[in-house]
């Protein structure tokens, strides 16, 4: 099931890198291969590192969870499908408060950034994170799950939408605007989290959802009145190209901040 589940996912991050090849949304800025093969080998680490600690982790507590009929969904006398449901919202939602978090606080923003210097947005993107944002994230998945009471099975299900509502909405990918506005209706779209990855302070702090857009709807942080063509990429203080070789990319958490 596992290899299955790592082949669907890399067949959909190969659909959606030809898509956005053939139908772009934004124009690019910087040499795709050089970006690519720096993303691919973060993403390498991200992975690694999620399989080692994350998944494992989570994946203990929640069949903890169901055996001991802890954390708030299990206590809901509701059927398994009701409580399931459930739960896959719940984890969406706190995951915006833990992303927002990333924003706001200091000491996280310092590894999140290395996420948002990237100078262009594609689906390379999508897993380009410091490992070090990926080994602490165990301690709010472990919290999140517990908390919650989430099965291992909506655990499993959650992380595979997850993943792949990631790919997508960092895709490149043009898609019409009639679909585009349908589907952002419900969930985030590109043009939703291209705002997102902006150098502007006030549009980066912004479009903080994963799968379901309602939750910036909801807390007021919801932008959609920016066009494409006008969003510069990227973090002010971090536009050098030497600011994405790899080993700045791995101590930037380190040194200290520039002004952004």
């Amino acid at each position: 099931m596992k290899y299955t589940i790592s082949s669907s996912l890399f067949c959909f991050f190969i659909l959606l890198l030809a898509g956005e090849s053939l139908f772009p949304l934004r124009r690019r800025t910087r040499q795709f291969s050089e970006r690519f093969v720096i993303n691919m080998f973060m993403t390498v680490l991200v992975f690694t590192a999620g399989a080692l600690t994350v998944r494992r982790a989570a994946l203990a507590q929640a069949q903890w969870a169901l055996q001991h009929n802890f954390g708030l969904v299990l206590k809901i006398p509701l059927p398994a499908i009701v409580q399931s449901s459930i739960g896959f919202v719940l984890m969406d939602a706190t995951f915006y408060y833990w992303h927002r978090a990333h924003h706001k606080i200091p000491i996280l923003w310092r590894f999140h950034k290395v996420h948002h210097i990237d100078p262009d947005l594609d689906v390379s993107t999508a897993f380009r994170f410091h490992f070090v944002e990926i080994l602490y994230s165990t301690g709010f998945r472990v919290v999140q799950v517990l908390l919650l009471g989430i099965t291992p099975i909506t655990y499993i299900i959650y992380e595979i939408v997850f993943q792949c509502a990631n790919m997508f909405h960092h895709s490149n990918l043009r898609l019409p605007d009639v679909l585009e506005r349908l589907l952002n209706i419900f969930i985030v779209t590109p043009r939703m989290h291209g705002i997102h990855h902006s150098q502007i302070r006030n549009e980066t702090n912004s479009n903080y959802s994963v799968v379901f857009r309602c939750w910036d709807w909801l807390h007021r942080t919801l932008r959609l009145d920016v066009p494409q063509e006008s969003i510069n990429i990227g973090v002010k203080g971090y536009l050098q190209k030497e600011d994405n070789r790899l080993w700045n990319l791995m101590i930037m958490p380190f040194r200290k901040s520039r002004l952004t």
